[in-house]
């Protein structure tokens, strides 16, 4: 506790302009902590600002790289397509010009037979559709596409006209209905077989013969056409096609393609590792005087309420040691010590504890 006191009205105005200063600076306190913290929100505003244009910049650059890349990179795809096309195109004229060549002679030899056979059954009087694959594959069937066409007429003429009749057409359906349907359809179409076949094949039948002996020539001339076709076509050897132009343009096409690929990729990994930090850094040093402003506007701020909250507290522990054992906590405020003050000045008190008990008197009156 301090000296004795000898003027209380002294005393109590120096305990007054105490709190009065101190309440002062503690809303001066306030008023810097708003504004400390609003400093901090447009700094961090204004650093995610910065940090939003290095982001799109960065990304518009690097997509500007890949879009360019890209670009030329689709246009040597596209050459070497249409490279590979032509490469293919010129390789698939030389294997048919090939194939013509080597089947040449089968070909015209085919084509003498059926010369020969034309003439053949002009000079017999033959009728015309017996000089067709469908009548020799009714009556003298050879091979795997003659007997299909047998078999496939068989079923047409016995199982799907009678069936058909007697399902579709037949409102009445009886065993002897379908018995009568086979027997009209064996009685037509197996009578017209005969009707042709005895009007032909014994009347043409030298002719017919010859006919059948010049279609399997045809037959097997036209097996061995398919065979060189598809042994020309398996062929692997490419050299006889004079292909090296082509081959030539599509590995010019594909070194471009690989060196384009290449200085892609460089390019790339120098945005990455120097460009980027170059624009990074020049779109900061736009913004360094802002950003530096508002740094130094935050510092101030924040060292200006850091000594203020320091000088609240050395006027708090004062006030406390000074002023606080002798009023209490609940008269350190400017009103009560200006009405204690007038209580001493009146003369109804003349110390402290009696200015607080009056006070608490006329407060409770």
């Amino acid at each position: 506790m301090g000296p004795a006191i000898t003027d209380y009205v002294r005393f109590l105005a120096d305990a007054r302009d105490a709190v009065y200063r101190l309440n002062c600076d503690q809303n001066t306190a306030a008023q810097l902590a708003d504004e400390e913290e609003h400093q901090e929100q447009e700094l961090e505003t204004a650093n995610r600002a910065v940090a939003d244009a290095v982001n799109q910049t960065v990304k518009k650059r690097l997509d500007e790289i890949n879009s360019s890349y890209d670009k030329e990179i689709a246009k040597g795809q596209e050459r070497l397509k249409k490279a590979r096309a032509k490469r293919e195109k010129a390789k698939n004229k030389g294997m048919k010009e090939r194939i013509a060549e080597e089947t040449s002679e089968l070909r015209e030899h085919n084509r003498e037979l059926k010369l020969q056979m034309k003439t053949l059954f002009q000079k017999e009087r033959v009728p015309g559709f017996c000089n067709s694959t469908y009548y020799y594959a009714l009556y003298d069937p050879r091979g795997v596409k003659e007997f299909m066409l047998f078999f496939m007429t068989i079923l047409v003429c016995f199982l799907a006209v009678p069936c058909g009749i007697y399902f579709l057409l037949l409102q009445q359906r009886q065993m002897w209905y379908l018995a009568a349907v086979y027997f009209l359809d064996v009685l037509l179409f197996g009578g017209l077989y005969v009707l042709v076949g005895n009007k032909t094949r014994l009347r043409y039948q030298d002719a017919l013969k010859r006919g059948r002996a010049i279609r399997n020539t045809l037959r097997a001339n036209r097996k061995k056409i398919r065979v060189i076709t598809h042994t020309i076509q398996k062929d692997g050897n490419e050299d006889i096609y004079d292909l090296e132009k082509y081959d030539d343009e599509i590995a010019c096409v594909e070194q471009e393609l690989s060196e384009i690929t290449t200085r892609k990729k460089d390019a790339l990994n120098t945005f990455e590792s120097v460009t980027k930090n170059i624009i990074s850094d020049e779109i900061v040093a736009s913004h360094k005087s802002h950003l530096d402003d508002l740094k130094q506007a935050l510092e101030d701020t924040s060292l200006a309420l850091r000594n203020l909250e320091n000088s609240i507290k050395e006027q708090n522990i004062r006030i406390t040691d000074t002023f606080g054992p002798y009023l209490g906590k609940e008269f350190l405020e400017p009103d009560r010590l200006s009405e204690l003050s007038r209580i001493i000045q009146s003369g109804t008190a003349s110390n402290i504890t009696e200015a607080i008990t009056a006070y608490n008197e006329a407060k409770q009156a």
